[in-house]
């Protein structure tokens, strides 16, 4: 599909530019884009087969809105109010007679009078009771919006075509925040609370800065910043002067670079986005803030009534919004657990339901639905399939595997915690007929992948000569006995030998961290081998786990398994030693570039042994406000293939 991309792209100071080339990259895998971003480049409809307007209501929107006119084609309706851009494309270029054209069009005779005595300066335009919407909708062939709130209201300007509603895509960034406390001079527990954006009056900034002298009253120590452009309508340092913050609340102004923008977001506890009146407009602040797993408090008014519950607290806006935003932030800032719970939950909910590759398909699908004129259906909300069936295999069926014989009884053991998680983070086959493949297979649960989670083929892979197999027979200590076939070839090097789209489900256990050269090789067979839908479970241990900080901060080598091995007496090969171990968060990361979408990301046992007391660890994290989470010993996580590989070589695992 070829599809004409109109917006303005960075460095415009635009949070739709923003928008857009984060859109950009992964809907390019469903077509071919060119963009239109206001330079005045000829456009031809007939080289395209749909035109994609980004509009919001400023004047950079301007070209997107006048070509939207021209050539029909889909909209992006970032707010439900285009007043503004309107009179720029008029009021500004000294086109009066089309501004009230328009303004007659949109809101009929008495619009019209009111737009006289705009004409004849005795009002100013009724920039928030006329929305513009009309003519745009009426020269549209699909809508796209953020929220239903915006359909719903372009529904009332009268648009009676196709909709789709397609979330907000959300960043995921991974930003230094005590550096940015540094530069505040801030230390780790000073509670920060930060506003963000255009500092305009409708963002409630003089009702935050109100209700926060009060939060200071009884936390003394607790600080604001104001991150954004002041607005003349506002006076900022006036206005917090006048209620004696100035040592409590800095001004930072506006940041240039979208690094340091997204760093002052990561140096707070809490991020205010309120909001009224509103239009219906999506923050991408709100969608960074939620990111970032930040504590959010929003205005319960409009598009912002839509997000969930649990993801952020709602201040309506009546006679108790000063009131209840000063409650809001006193829990917040007295019930730290509270605000991490919080945030926790924001950015998992939009990890899960708010990814550029999860917006992207949807844009590619109505798209399609536009320009083959096929009704379009909204999908259920969420990219992951429904969750899959979990059996849990008791330790004992896992030890009547493993014999002395066979020389790993003691091995099961030690390991015997992590054998049992490790199968309870295995979906059971959804059908008889279901594959399953474990790489750097033991044969330790194996079997329990075709007696217990009832897999119809069960392959396992090892290192070796590629196109070598070698037979293995099992026998339990109850006699059940168990056949597998296991597939020799390099998982770095080597095309796996295996169709595409073979298997329902890949164990890479305990195999990751003994690559020495090539990760993602391995990651992209595996992505080739499963079935759309599939799913692949990483077992690895945790570089960043309590037991690890404790061996740094003392010292030691924080890793696993870091020693060299010594040649074996009898000349065969010895076992790989650990070449990196990773932290959770690099895991997910390696399953986003890979192409999957994170399903679960947990950390848990790893060997049974005695364990350090690592409160101490706990306390220093908590202390310094860092999070206690995913500090288990080993990392399990397991991604749902979502699509093709997005970055073969990513920066921060190859240099």
């Amino acid at each position: 599909m070829r599809v004409a991309f109109f917006s303005p792209l960075p460095p415009a100071a635009s949070g739709i530019a923003d928008y857009a080339a984060a859109l950009a990259a992964p809907l390019a895998r469903f077509g071919k884009l060119e963009f239109f971003t206001g330079d005045g480049r000829p456009f031809h409809a007939a080289d395209h087969d749909i035109a994609l307007y980004q509009v919001g209501n400023n004047p950079d929107h301007i070209e997107a809105w006048e070509a939207a006119l021209r050539h029909p084609g889909v909209v992006v309706l970032h707010e439900a109010n285009l007043h503004h851009l309107v009179a720029a494309a008029t009021i500004k270029q000294d086109n009066w007679e089309r501004y009230l054209e328009e303004v007659e069009f949109d809101g009929g005779a008495e619009a019209l009078a009111f737009g006289q005595r705009v004409r004849a300066l005795e009002v100013a335009p009724d920039y928030d009771g006329l929305p513009m919407l009309r003519r745009l909708l009426a020269n549209t062939r699909g809508l796209i919006a953020h929220s239903d709130f915006v359909i719903e209201q372009a529904r009332l300007a009268g648009y009676e075509g196709p909709a789709a509603r397609i979330p907000h895509g959300a960043w995921l960034p991974n930003v230094d925040r005590m550096a940015y406390r540094q530069r505040l001079g801030l230390d780790a527990s000073t509670p920060l609370i930060g506003a963000f954006g255009h500092l305009k009056p409708y963002k409630r900034i003089a009702e935050s800065l109100r209700a926060f002298r009060r939060v200071v009253k009884r936390q003394p120590r607790a600080r604001m910043i104001l991150v954004g452009e002041p607005h003349p309508e506002l006076r900022v340092e006036e206005l917090i002067a006048s209620l004696g913050l100035e040592a409590n609340v800095r001004l930072i102004g506006r940041t240039e670079a979208i690094e340091d923008f997204t760093g002052y977001l990561a140096a707070c506890d809490i991020v205010l986005n309120l909001r009224y009146p509103t239009v219906g407009e999506t923050s991408g602040t709100l969608l960074r803030a939620f990111g970032l797993g930040k504590a959010v408090i929003v205005s319960g008014v409009g598009a912002f009534q839509e997000f969930p519950d649990d993801v952020c607290l709602k201040v309506p806006v009546d006679a108790n919004e000063e009131e209840l935003l000063t409650r809001y932030l006193l829990l917040l800032v007295e019930r730290r657990d509270l605000a991490v719970s919080l945030g926790a939950r924001a950015r998992a909910w939009v990890a899960r339901e708010c990814s550029w590759d999860h917006a992207a398909e949807l844009y590619a699908g109505f798209l399609e639905s536009v320009v083959t004129g096929t009704p379009w259906r909204q999908p259920s909300s969420g990219a992951l399939p429904a969750p899959p069936v979990h059996v849990p295999v008791e330790p004992e069926y896992i030890r009547g595997w493993a014999s002395e014989e066979t020389g790993d009884a003691g091995y099961v053991d030690t390991h015997i915690d992590r054998l049992e998680k490790t199968l309870e983070m295995i979906p059971a086959a959804a059908q008889p007929t279901d594959r399953i493949l474990e790489m750097g297979s033991y044969l330790q649960i194996t079997a329990s992948l075709r007696t217990r989670l009832g897999y119809g083929e069960v392959r396992g892979c090892y290192y070796g000569p590629l196109g070598k197999i070698d037979h293995k027979v099992r026998v339990s200590q109850s006699g059940e006995r168990f056949e597998c076939e296991i597939d020799l070839f390099d998982a770095e090097k080597d095309a796996f030998p295996y169709p595409d789209a073979h298997f329902a489900t890949v164990l890479c256990c305990e195999l990751l961290e003994h690559l020495p050269s090539d990760p993602m090789h391995m990651m992209a067979e595996i992505n080739r081998i499963l079935v759309p839908g599939g799913r692949l479970l990483i077992t690895t241990p945790n570089i960043g786990s309590l037991r690890a900080l404790s061996a740094i901060l003392q010292g030691y080598h924080p890793g696993f398994f870091p020693a060299y091995i010594r040649p074996r007496n009898d000349g065969e090969e010895a076992e790989a030693r650990h070449n990196r171990e990773y932290t959770p968060r690099e895991i997910e990361a390696l399953l986003h570039e890979a192409g999957f979408a994170l399903e679960r990301l947990e950390t848990g046992p790893f060997k049974v042994e005695p364990k350090p007391e690592l409160a101490w660890v706990e306390d220093l994290l908590d202390r310094n406000k860092l999070s206690g989470d995913l500090r288990g010993d080993g990392i399990y996580a397991v991604g749902v293939k979502a699509g093709p590989v997005r970055r073969r070589w990513p920066d921060w695992l190859y240099s």
